[in-house]
């Protein structure tokens, strides 16, 4: 006999699958970037500051969509968030066609904000719809689980820029000067021209899942009974505000998404800069090996929590990582190289923490409020990476890394203020 518990359970079996693979999708969008400012480096002949446009366009569409994607997701659902995000993800991939056909960067900055709305959409629906699609006491092992598709999407969008984008053909300034015109606009034009397959494939692999999930029958997600706190007679927004704890997530995450988005869009050039002669392709590899270095991080960062303070495990790995990035500064070559790969290891768990911190104990209002909040704090990663382009045309990419080095300062400032905070507060 089949129990009705049983039946929710299989009815919520495909939906969860569906949504879960949304981590998986967003994964692959993120990391590709770091493929493309490599690659519109070389075909625009962009400085590092403009390159690093690549992620200003798409953090920016976080910044700007975070809060319209909550508003939406409570006016029509969460399925209906879902939908309208991989929808627009869909179409900003199919926009490379003609941005590479034009030859335009701008267009392909447009591009990549269009898909970014779209994950602004899928970030803020899917985190509480996955806890919602089943019972209430296996929530937290179902958002872990979700969690852990990311990294994987993540390297496997770095494997298709791989063996897709990047053509392993590297020319030097003066071979490019020595090319007659016309061979040097169809060596360019090649090289452009190498983002639309995959992207064209991307486009319509997730146009293709919104329709999955549009004729999906999802059961009615349960609500947990939170507890609504009051607001004193002030705002919601200004309760948060007038968190110093809150205000604190809010800059850690800002810091910590920076430092993320910066050490990962820029490790191909550290490598190619400071190991002379080793082509895009290669040093994709040490990109990869961050990848998976994260998604260990995040499996055995789950593990150590189980003995270990959220907060306590913040501190000690953003102090690791504080001399990880400071030794890519002042040790070039292959020991800056490793040790910023190994900063990935410690990365892991630093987005999910601060992001748990700043809602913890918070009421139903105050945590959609708050997490709209810290999605948007999402745009250090475009400001940040900007800073660490300009400090590289001025400095040497080397020195950029000292962007990411105070990035984990801030954090760890944050996990001993907020242990301080916690501490009081229990006294």
């Amino acid at each position: 006999m089949v129990t009705p518990v049983r039946q929710a359970a299989r009815a919520s079996l495909l939906p969860l699958v569906l949504i879960i693979s949304l981590f998986f999708l967003w994964g692959v969008a993120n990391n590709l970037n770091d493929v493309l400012i490599t690659q519109f480096k070389k075909v625009f002949t962009l400085t590092d500051f403009q390159a690093g446009l690549v992620q200003s366009a798409f953090y920016l569409g976080y910044f700007l969509v975070a809060i319209p994607a909550g508003i939406f997701m409570r006016r029509f659902g969460y399925k209906n968030a879902v939908i309208c995000g991989l929808t627009l993800y869909g179409v900003g991939a199919l926009l490379f066609w003609p941005a590479a056909s034009l030859g335009t960067y701008g267009f392909f900055l447009f591009a990549l904000f269009v898909i970014a709305s779209g994950l602004a959409f899928l970030e803020t629906s899917a985190n509480p719809f996955v806890t919602l699609l089943g019972p209430r006491e296996t929530a937290a092992y179902r958002l872990n689980l979700a969690q852990a598709f990311n990294p994987l999407g993540s390297i496997t969008g770095i494997l298709i820029g791989q063996q897709f984008i990047f053509s392993g053909i590297e020319k030097s300034p003066a071979q490019l000067a020595a090319m007659s015109a016309l061979t040097r606009s169809a060596y360019l034009a090649q090289e452009t021209s190498a983002v639309q397959l995959p992207y064209l494939v991307i486009g319509l692999a997730v146009l293709g899942w919104a329709l999955l999930i549009l004729v999906t029958r999802f059961p009615l997600p349960h609500h947990a009974d939170d507890e609504v706190l009051s607001s004193a007679g002030r705002s919601v927004l200004g309760k948060l505000l007038g968190d110093h704890r809150f205000r604190w997530a809010l800059a850690a995450q800002f810091f910590y998404v920076g430092a993320q988005v910066g050490v990962w869009s820029y490790l191909i050039r550290y490598v190619q800069g400071t190991m002379p002669g080793t082509s895009a392709k290669e040093a994709a590899n040490y990109l990869t090996a961050s990848l998976v270095c994260f998604m260990a991080g995040r499996f055995a960062g789950t593990v150590l929590m189980r003995y270990i303070a959220p907060v306590r495990l913040l501190a000690a790995f953003s102090t690791l990582n504080v001399l990880l990035a400071g030794l890519a500064v002042l040790w070039t070559g292959h020991v800056g190289a490793y040790a910023l790969v190994a900063c990935s290891f410690f990365m892991s768990v630093m987005y999910p923490t601060i992001f748990a911190l700043g809602v913890e104990g918070r009421g139903d209002e105050e945590r959609k409020l708050g997490s709209a909040m810290l999605v948007m704090t999402i745009i250090g990663g475009a400001v940040l990476t900007a800073a660490m382009g300009a400090a590289s045309d001025v400095g040497g990419i080397a020195r950029a890394m000292s962007v990411p080095v105070v990035s984990f300062v801030v954090v760890l400032l944050f996990a001993c203020r907020y242990g301080a905070l916690t501490t009081g507060e229990a006294r």
